[in-house]
């Protein structure tokens, strides 16, 4: 009698290797050899789940998108005022701890792979879309009052401040830590009125 493979089993192994080497090592470590032995299985196993190293970014990203929106959802549920609610969401998305540290070099690996090929452009503009609605959407309920295309402003400034700090906290989170980031989350908070 043969044996059943375990495909989830297997493919959340594959799966937690991605996201190790990407972390750890960047775009340029990550490949099918080091995935493989991180998950301590051959190549040719990898290949199985994951054909190229575009799948393997696919599905890296994809991980670090379910992981902030489930945070997020969670973090919009907890209510409160819109300011706090903003707030809870914008810090649920920044490198407070070392595994948002991780998930920002996840993302940066991801992106800068997305530079030169079109279909992972693609996939990061819609997650990233995303992530500017939702901010949108909860800027629009402080601020009832705004016309969209203010709140949308005042949306992408936010993203783009969470985005920027964890493109720099990743890299040097002695510079950028988590009090800094905070505070500067809290400023532009605050100075939403003003765009």
């Amino acid at each position: 009698m043969s044996r059943q493979r375990d495909l989830p089993g297997q493919r959340a192994r594959l799966s937690a290797a991605t996201w190790a080497v990407l972390a750890e090592q960047g775009l340029p470590g990550l490949t099918l050899r080091a995935v493989a032995e991180r998950a301590g299985c051959t190549t040719g196993l990898v290949l199985h789940t994951f054909p190229d190293k575009r799948a393997l970014l696919v599905h890296a990203r994809e991980l670090l998108h379910q992981r902030t929106a489930e945070r997020a959802d969670a973090a919009e549920a907890l209510g409160g005022t819109p300011s706090e609610v903003l707030r809870a969401v914008l810090l649920q998305a920044v490198c407070l701890s070392p595994e948002k540290r991780e998930e920002a070099r996840v993302w940066l690996g991801f992106l800068a792979a997305a530079l030169a090929d079109p279909r992972l452009a693609e996939l990061h503009t819609a997650n990233n879309r995303s992530f500017c609605r939702r901010v949108a959407r909860l800027v629009a309920a402080g601020h009832p009052d705004w016309p969209p295309d203010r709140r949308d402003r005042a949306a992408k400034h936010l993203v783009a401040l969470v985005e920027g700090l964890n493109t720099l906290a990743a890299v040097d989170p002695e510079t950028y830590p988590a009090q800094l980031q905070q505070a500067a989350l809290e400023a532009a908070i605050g100075s939403l009125s003003r765009l």
